[in-house]
């Protein structure tokens, strides 16, 4: 649960897979060692996340808000999500596993976290062409874009933010208008992560680097195009493409 949350699950949404999954004893041990922060990233503050957790389940909204800014101001979005916000959700999900209650507290850490990862405008972005962002089909879960486009916008890297359900068509036009370097595709349900998506991208010049995200896609089906797993590994690779 807590692997799928730092990729960008929602919290109930990665509760569920984990009580759905069948996994031996020894696969958690081994997964349990693999949520560790990597080097270089911010150590989890217990006592931090549990007073985050303490408003979100007061609905204190004003109080989170302010915290979880301090956070990222402080950390940076990359290790802001890990340490921080990752573990948060964690909380929150396993709440929802083991109780079925508090629902509520997940929709407002949501809204919350949307309003504190919204970026500015750039004023002096490095990328002449801004990179595409995009959740794919009825995907309604954008947690992630919206992560993602804060930690790109710390780079000073612009992007167009087309948020859930992004049409096809819609896709399409703003490639062929903008010719991005990167276009992140987030697909968190299976039955959204269809390979139209991506194969029908009109051909532009240079051609933009594809990176997809989220559990909704088939690794055999999209071997083709790059994935990333975490919000680190989403901002390096379209660092990549843009050049910096």
């Amino acid at each position: 649960m807590r692997n799928l949350i730092c990729s960008g699950v929602s919290a109930s949404e990665a509760a569920q897979s984990a009580l759905s999954s069948k996994v031996s004893l020894a696969s958690i041990k081994s997964e349990s060692s693999s949520v560790n922060a990597p080097p270089g990233i911010a150590p989890t503050d217990d006592d931090h996340v549990n007073a985050l957790y303490r408003s979100a389940k007061s609905l204190d909204s004003a109080l989170l808000e302010s915290a979880l800014k301090k956070s990222i101001h402080e950390l940076g979005v990359v290790d802001a999500w890990q340490s921080v916000i990752a573990p948060l959700l964690h909380k929150v999900g396993q709440r929802w596993a083991d109780k079925g209650d508090e629902i509520e507290v997940e929709h407002l850490l949501s809204e919350v976290l949307k309003k504190v990862l919204h970026t500015p405008a750039i004023s002096k972005p490095v990328n002449s062409r801004p990179v595409v962002l995009a959740c794919v089909g009825e995907e309604l879960h954008s947690l992630a874009l919206h992560a993602l486009a804060a930690a790109l916008a710390e780079r000073k890297i612009e992007s167009y933010f087309l948020g859930s359900r992004t049409p096809l068509e819609a896709l399409c036009q703003v490639v062929k208008r903008s010719a991005p370097p990167a276009i992140f595709l987030w697909a968190q349900l299976p039955e959204n992560g269809e390979v139209k998506y991506f194969q029908s991208i009109p051909k532009v010049r240079p051609a933009p680097r594809i990176v997809l995200g989220g559990p909704g896609w088939s690794r055999d089906e999209c071997s083709s195009v790059t994935f990333a797993d975490d919000l680190s590994t989403a901002c390096e690779e379209i660092s990549r493409a843009v050049g910096v």
